[in-house]
């Protein structure tokens, strides 16, 4: 079956070129946008009750975007002034230029990863006897607190923000012949607003092993996979399945 409409439970991108909008116009077929989770912040008192005081701590561990707002809502919720001295671990180059929404750059002591939490391992050992807070969402990756533990650095794990799930109420009598997933908590948002879901015809596309492994405990079909060596994007895996199905279009 030819594929006319995508959804991608993610946000719109909002660069012109993404390869979103390539796929759409080179196929001619329509692709929407809908986040099936969404990240909510956790309040300051909750954060005082995980014993965490903001004064004990040298360094920062930030590993996404969102643990760079919510480290600095909570510290403002705290009314605790950050310190011109305090050392920042960045897990890659784009949350390092993000910071700058809050920091002066140049002024700062920010220390930047490749791309993988495991290549920051240098950066950790150099400066091993900071006291470092790991500010993240209810749901961290399990390579993280095993890397710290591994270099026995004297680290704190703090919940700022929590992963929810998004109302998808009015999607209950839209059909896709795609939906593409990019976390097992996706999936589980898909059964917690239509506990009937029925694949059918619908075509389902993951990305990542553990992504996989939920839709398949939930009975899903599988049929578009990423990353693969033919394609490491989703977008790449979505653009070699349109081009098959679609063939004489």
């Amino acid at each position: 079956m030819k594929v006319k409409t995508i959804l991608v439970s993610q946000p719109e991108p909002k660069v012109e070129n993404s390869p979103y909008f390539d796929l759409q116009n080179k196929h001619k077929i329509k692709v929407d946008f809908r986040p099936f989770i969404h990240v909510e912040g956790v309040p300051a008192k909750e954060v005082r009750a995980q014993k965490i005081d903001l004064n004990n701590f040298t360094a920062i561990i930030l590993t996404s975007k969102n643990s760079v707002d919510h480290f600095f809502r909570v510290a403002e919720e705290m009314r605790y002034k950050v310190p011109e001295d305090l050392r920042y671990f960045c897990q890659s180059e784009a949350i390092a230029y993000y910071l700058q929404k809050y920091v002066v750059y140049r002024k700062r002591k920010i220390y930047v990863g490749q791309k993988d939490f495991a290549d920051m391992s240098p950066l950790f050992k150099k400066y091993k006897d900071e006291k470092f807070l790991l500010p993240s969402s209810d749901q961290l990756n399990a390579d993280i607190p095993q890397t710290l533990n591994n270099l026995k650095l004297d680290w704190t794990p703090g919940t700022f923000y929590r992963t929810v799930m998004s109302d998808l109420s009015d999607l209950k009598d839209v059909y896709y012949d795609v939906l593409a997933f990019f976390s097992p908590t996706g999936i589980k948002s898909l059964f917690k607003n239509f506990p009937d879901f029925k694949q059918n015809e619908t075509r389902i596309a993951v990305f990542g092993s553990t992504t996989q492994k939920e839709a398949l405990e939930h009975g899903l079909r599988i049929d578009i996979m990423a990353p693969t060596p033919e394609a490491p994007s989703m977008t790449m895996a979505l653009e070699k399945y349109v081009a098959e199905v679609n063939k004489g279009k």
